[in-house]
């Protein structure tokens, strides 16, 4: 059994649709597949995502990234209102517990993998205008009641404190959001670390801490990296769009066998 992983597949593009479509039906059916989010935020294709996959591996392991939670086009049944990225996220929940895909924590052998949602709190860094300006989150999410970020990010952490306690032989947890921002490299031009404030939060680092990983996959920067920091292994391995050819690998990566 082998536990795959990757990440912000946007399948939007047809290119992305293409190559997730085309991978294997039989090589995989005794392995498990982290997907960690940004597969899209149109719920029919998501549907088809989920569907296809489940069928292709043994088990598909999924958090939503802050694509899912986009509400541009969602309206609450035949009403003319929209729904909020809230009741968004219960649709996808619900939409990957009917397509058989595991959005909790799941157990294989001496193996736990661990699903961490997350938000970003600007704990990385304090949000310019230029990110106000063009950050697609600020005009495509919709949260209740005026929710602000960290309302955001503590509403979502705390659905993973049921998870934090679990132990095993082998533990690797993932999330969609970056949990430190020193997983940046250092070689990212200044001229793209106004992005960094929406990027992810230190409060997901602590709950790692607590659940204490052996490994740790996240998606979101859309740079495939792999390091070690204090005994966890932190993994990036987001396939990206069509043009980012030169930071993804546009490939599934192995990151665990037994």
């Amino acid at each position: 059994m082998r536990v795959f992983a990757v990440s912000d597949i946007h399948i939007d593009y047809k290119d992305n649709m293409r190559w997730m479509l085309g991978l294997s039906s039989q090589d995989f059916q005794s392995d498990v597949l982290i997907l960690a989010g940004d597969v899209s935020d149109n719920l029919e294709l998501l549907a088809q995502c989920f569907e296809a996959l489940a069928k292709k591996f043994l088990k598909v392991l999924f958090v939503p990234g802050n694509h899912e939670l986009w509400v541009s086009h969602e309206l609450r049944g035949k009403q003319n209102d929209k729904i909020n990225s809230i009741e968004k996220y219960h649709q996808i929940s619900e939409l990957a517990t009917q397509s058989g895909v595991a959005t909790q924590s799941y157990i294989i052998g001496d193996l736990t993998l661990v699903p961490l949602l997350a938000w970003y709190d600007y704990s990385f860094a304090k949000p310019c205008d230029k990110l106000k300006s063009v950050w697609m989150d600020f005009r495509l999410c919709a949260w209740p009641d005026d929710m602000q970020a960290i309302d955001v990010t503590h509403f979502f952490l705390e659905k993973n404190r049921n998870y934090l306690q679990d132990s095993n032989q082998t533990v690797i947890s993932f999330s969609h959001f970056l949990p430190r921002i020193d997983l940046m490299p250092f070689y990212v031009p200044q001229k793209y670390r106004y992005l960094y404030p929406a990027l992810g939060s230190e409060l997901l680092e602590e709950q790692i801490r607590v659940l204490n990983p052996d490994i740790h996959v996240y998606g979101h920067s859309h740079l495939n990296i792999q390091q070690t920091i204090d005994n966890i292994l932190y993994v990036n391995n987001a396939f990206g769009y069509p043009s980012e050819n030169n930071i993804t690998n546009k490939e599934l990566l192995c990151i665990y066998e037994q």
